[in-house]
């Protein structure tokens, strides 16, 4: 009789949308329908639906090949299990009146028009930043007119080097993989490298995965293009890059307003600022319809380059010709690159809020002299650097399970409740009452710690160490005690994968000295010489530990010619650049920096050590699977029924 293993997949989104019991279902029909005809393909997917439960009575099987056909019109095209999950919901959809928008663009892959002004100023971005680089010399310029750029990020080399020019260190160039011709599994490390980092630096890809960048599908390359350009716009756009943004600050406002406002809405009230000063009496809202006239930007262009000044652009009555003008008029400060006439007129959002981004960026007319900037908010910027980067790492993390809410500074923007209220409902489903929780914009300071109550009442249902702490103290933006709040919230949402992955061993739950007797063991298994005492080893910075065990659960990943002794601070630092990017390419979502591996920090080799334990614990379980759903499972019950032998102290 065979054991219950939990259905995980790697998009946190999709494996929201099913229960366990509904991708057990789903798993098994997959897996037989591919044992039947060795592969599973387009075609084969209608019969298949049409005999599940759900669809009994509410469409045929030529029904649903008709809605198929709109988003998958390749029938001879091989599926793979998160892709027929995908199909399923695009059929559900269709059935289910109250089904969200969201879902319903979501999982539809081929109906998704693309803007081509937007694609054409993307390339130019490309061709500009990235000339020259050697591994794509051969490919550059790309012709805009064309879909070479749709062609060309299915092997991940463009997108990994994109990530590096927004946010330089991301991904250790080494781990790329670069020769002229890859074989699928190559092309699969360098598309889960590329979008496990682009989570790491802020990008929303809970509905892209590897097979639709591998396919080129337009619309996602675009949005995630997008992303990454944005992000390195809007890097300066805060007080601890440009502190001069204190100006913005109104007298009947408080600094502490601006240090919460997202990057876009900081850039608004940076134009608008300008836009005051110039005499320019309207506000403008959004990069859309409040700037196709183009008079807005005749006004800021004048107060950011008075050299350039002129009344002539605001005097032309044509939008087109006005825009045209203003065009001229930006690209004597080296600012087109993002937009033509038609782009402002037509109001691309996308366009239009990169175009003011660039224009911050080349000439954002603040002060030169240093900001008098209040203490207290001078402490919140001036952070201690440890604090820094566990803020980054949950800001990151949180913004990767697609919550509704993106976060852009944890320490402001969970200060009302809300957030962290959508983000226990994605790690817990059900935890939270709604009813009770009270929706932004709040203004009412006991409606925010109403919200704060009920995260701290949920966190004490799920065990977590909360003594003495209250709602009041979230509210109040309590660093100490959000971090504390956070980590515990990561650690229990990462044992509950593993959990699910081991839960018929006995009703026992992992712990984290499971999780360091596992990999020690594992080290060991492949004959390897390293052991970790503890996640605080201090052995554990230079880096060879989690290359032996990233070598041991995947014996490929791993270019021993690129690794170190791990000796001095330089080998130690090369050696962990190259753990992160290579725990990525193998799969892993990971949020860590390198300084977490060279200081040793506690919770970041905890996690990253169960991230790798989790990949290799569903290798195994799919490994088991795609023989039958009903095969034994004994090697993955050996795996984890190990986990328990006192192989290694532990002080964790």
């Amino acid at each position: 009789m065979s054991s219950y293993v939990g259905v995980l997949v790697s998009d946190p989104w999709l494996q929201s949308q099913f229960t366990q019991v509904e991708l057990r279902t789903l798993k098994s029909k997959f897996y037989s329908t591919k044992t039947r005809f060795g592969r599973v393909t387009v075609k084969h997917l209608p019969p298949v639906f049409a005999k599940l439960k759900y669809f009994n009575g509410k469409f045929d099987e030529n029904e649903i090949k008709t809605i198929l056909d709109e988003s998958y019109p390749n029938r001879a095209k091989e599926v793979e299990f998160e892709t027929f999950l995908r199909a399923f919901l695009s059929v559900q959809s269709r059935g289910s009146k109250g089904a969200s928008s969201f879902l319903k663009t979501s999982t539809t892959t081929f109906h998704h028009s693309i803007n081509e002004s937007e694609k054409a100023s993307y390339v130019s971005h490309i061709n500009s930043y990235l000339k020259d680089e050697p591994n794509l010399k051969s490919y550059l310029p790309i012709n805009p007119t064309t879909n070479a750029l749709f062609d060309l990020v299915k092997d991940g080399v463009l997108l990994c080097k994109l990530i590096n020019i927004a946010v330089p260190g991301t991904i250790d160039e080494r781990a790329i993989n670069t020769k002229k011709e890859l074989n699928p599994w190559e092309r699969t490390e360098n598309l889960s490298l590329c979008l496990n980092s682009a989570k790491a630096i802020g990008c929303t890809v809970v509905n892209i995965g590897t097979q639709d960048i591998a396919e080129g599908t337009p619309h996602l390359v675009l949005g995630l293009i997008f992303q990454i350009i944005k992000i390195q716009l809007l890097a300066d756009l805060n007080l601890k890059k440009t502190p001069q943004l204190v100006e913005l600050v109104e007298e009947n406002q408080d600094v502490e307003e601006l240090m919460g406002l997202a990057p876009e809405k900081l850039l608004l009230k940076w134009m608008n600022f300008h836009l005051k000063k110039a005499g320019y009496e309207k506000q403008v809202t959004n990069f859309s319809s409040d700037v196709k006239d183009g008079e807005a930007y005749a006004y800021l262009l004048n107060a950011l380059s008075p050299e350039h000044s002129t009344n002539v652009t605001l005097e032309i009555k044509d939008p087109s010709e006005r825009a045209t003008k203003v065009l001229e008029q930006a690209e004597k400060l080296d600012c087109k690159r993002f937009l033509s006439p038609k782009d402002i007129v037509e109001g691309s959002a996308n366009l239009n809020l990169a175009f003011v981004a660039q224009l911050f960026h080349h000439r954002n007319g603040l002060s030169d002299e240093s900001p008098k900037v209040p203490i207290s908010v001078a402490e919140r910027v001036t952070e201690d650097e440890e604090t820094s980067r566990e803020e980054r790492c949950f800001r990151h993390w949180m913004n990767s399970l697609g919550a509704v809410t993106y976060v852009d500074n944890v320490f402001e923007d969970v200060r009302n409740g809300w957030v962290l209220l959508e983000v226990l409902d994605k790690v817990s489903p059900g935890s939270v009452n709604w009813k009770h929780a009270n929706k932004p914009p709040i203004k009412m300071p006991f409606k925010k710690v109403e919200n704060c109550n009920q995260v701290i009442k949920i966190g004490k249902e799920l065990n977590f160490s909360l003594v003495n702490v209250a709602g009041h103290d979230i509210m109040q933006g309590n660093k100490k005690l959000l971090l504390a709040f956070l980590w515990q919230l990561m650690r229990y949402t990462m044992l509950q994968i593993l959990n699910n992955l081991r839960s018929h061993l006995q009703g026992k739950d992992i712990t984290e000295a499971d999780i360091l007797n596992w990999a020690n063991r594992k080290v060991k298994k492949s004959g390897r010489t390293s052991q970790a005492v503890s996640f605080k080893d201090k052995n554990l910075a230079n880096g060879i530990f989690f290359l032996e065990l990233l070598s041991a659960v995947e014996p490929r990943v791993v270019n021993w010619s690129l690794v170190s002794k791990g000796e001095t601070e330089e080998e130690k630092n090369l050696n962990a650049t190259y753990i992160i990017s290579v725990a990525r390419k193998l799969g892993c979502s990971i949020f860590l920096l390198p300084e977490d591996i060279l200081e040793v920090n506690q919770k970041m080799m905890l996690i990253l050590a169960a991230s790798i334990m989790n990949w290799s614990l569903q290798q195994q379980s799919d490994t088991e699977s795609t023989v039958s759903d009903d095969t034994d499972v004994s090697s993955v019950t050996e795996e984890i029924s190990n986990l328990s032998t006192d192989d290694g102290s532990s002080d964790v």
